[in-house]
């Protein structure tokens, strides 16, 4: 894995990733947001077709480019010495692929290659208690758990060291983010 400043908060829908995020944002770190939301409300508003729940691929195709494009844009931050965190990485849009039974072509693998973030990847378990659906949040709570699984796997399958984030206080799972990364450097 390349080294670098950039590390991915991911896991499955309702975990509590975007409040982490929030916090790690708050204590003065750049936070990448999460593509997949925004690409869902984009569609809905424009009355397109690249939903999950009505074109799979068009959805897929569009994750992949916004998450190739925010990587990119992380790039031109000039700010680097401190961790760049991404909610959810171009990593997760390949998941869904393979959750979804569609094939992840050799450019695609090419892309991943070319857009690497640091190791480990932070992992949000499946938390019940927490867990809530929404407009863009549609997921029954099984769907949840595997995607939780699958996303690991697949980090794991692309190179990727994948660390769980525990069940806790929102500032304590900030904190034991920022003293793994501390302790990695």
């Amino acid at each position: 894995m390349q080294k670098n400043n950039y590390f991915v908060i991911t896991g499955g829908p309702g975990v509590g990733k975007t409040t982490l995020l929030t916090e790690l944002g708050n204590r003065g770190f750049t936070i990448i947001a999460e593509d997949a939301r925004r690409i869902i409300q984009e569609q809905v508003a424009a009355n397109g077709e690249g939903l999950p729940w009505s074109n799979k691929e068009r959805y897929a195709q569009l994750m992949l480019e916004a998450s190739t494009k925010s990587y990119k844009a992380a790039q031109k931050i000039k700010q680097q010495a401190k961790a760049v965190f991404f909610d959810r990485g171009l990593i997760d849009a390949v998941c869904y692929m393979i959750m979804e039974s569609m094939p992840v072509s050799e450019e695609i693998n090419n892309r991943v290659a070319a857009c690497p973030y640091s190791s480990p990847v932070f992992i949000l378990p499946p938390w019940r208690e927490i867990y809530q659906t929404d407009k863009e949040r549609k997921q029954k709570w099984a769907e949840a758990v595997r995607t939780y699984e699958d996303m690991k796997q697949t980090y794991i399958s692309y190179g990727y060291e994948v660390t769980d984030v525990p069940k806790d206080t929102v500032a304590s799972r900030a904190d034991f983010v920022l003293k793994l990364i501390d302790r990695m450097s």
